[in-house]
């Protein structure tokens, strides 16, 4: 794995009652790279992504993120190594603000507020951090109150970014917002954190092309910073506009892999979607 490789993935396998879902895929993302996964339904797509961020956990295979191997980690220590995602179907905390939703972001990255926090994985002794997070809650202290205020600053950060949609709602609950809202909402919180990886599943789903225009304007913003991305999107059109590296998923298995120009006119692809599904996304792969 050479230097600038951020996620390594090797022989990666998952099966579901005898179905390999993922059937031994290899692939990788570099350092400021967006790498977009596409492909059928049922090609693989979201069972690949629930596997890097430790959703579910493989039957074979290796994932490397910066050098550190993390497929046997739950969801919560890959969040510490560095990866955050959105998910398909959307999810945000609809009872709590557009604010306290983009903090929940944050959880793992906290120290003043949550001292002790390595006991928590000790049956007999997570009742230490429990108490002691309890004391800083109730009376606080210097670095937890220098810590609030940093966790303000990147929450208001994060709403700047999607002013224009979310800087009146900052207080509003997420049940309220339109469903556009609550993914931009979810994609504030996963950016909270400064992911070395962001991990995004269909971030426009369910969006008019205006709002998917929006979108793919930000995704363009993030890759000039030099966010890495690893992406799953059906908007081809997208797709093919913002990443670096597509790969293309059908069966379990990669079919493709290349700069977007070449795997539009891949053989195997075009068979992939048009042999299947014509005119999937507007996009003639041809």
């Amino acid at each position: 794995m050479s230097a600038d490789t951020l996620l390594s993935v090797q022989k990666l396998e998952r099966h579901f009652d005898g179905l390999k879902a993922v059937d031994g895929i290899s692939f990788s993302v570099h350092r400021g790279e967006v790498v977009s996964i596409i492909g059928p339904n049922g090609s693989g797509k979201t069972t690949t992504l629930n596997l890097v961020t430790g959703a579910i956990r493989p039957n074979g295979g290796t994932i490397t993120l910066d050098g550190e191997r993390i497929e046997r980690a739950d969801s919560a220590r890959i969040a510490e190594h560095g990866i955050a995602r959105t998910f398909q179907n959307g999810r945000v905390f609809a009872t709590l603000s557009v604010a306290d939703n983009i903090e929940v972001g944050l959880h793992t990255t906290l120290r003043a507020h949550r001292p002790f926090r390595r006991l928590s994985n000790l049956f007999l002794l997570r009742w230490i951090p429990l108490l002691a997070e309890l004391y800083i809650a109730i009376v606080g202290t210097p670095a937890s109150r220098r810590e609030r205020a940093a966790i303000d600053a990147v929450v208001e950060s994060e709403i700047d970014r999607f002013e224009a949609r979310l800087g009146r709602r900052r207080d509003d609950p997420a049940y309220s917002l339109s469903y556009a809202n609550r993914r931009r909402t979810e994609i504030a919180r996963a950016l909270a954190l400064e992911p070395k990886l962001l991990v995004l599943d269909e971030p426009t789903a369910g969006m008019n092309q205006s709002e998917t225009a929006e979108v793919l304007a930000q995704l363009l913003e993030l890759k000039a910073a030099g966010q890495s991305i690893l992406l799953v999107e059906h908007k081809l059109d997208l797709v093919m506009t913002v990443s670096d590296r597509v790969i293309v998923m059908d069966g379990g298995r990669i079919i493709a892999e290349g700069r977007p120009d070449d795997v539009r006119r891949d053989t195997a692809v075009v068979e992939a979607y048009l042999g299947r599904r014509r005119g999937l996304g507007g996009v003639d792969l041809a």
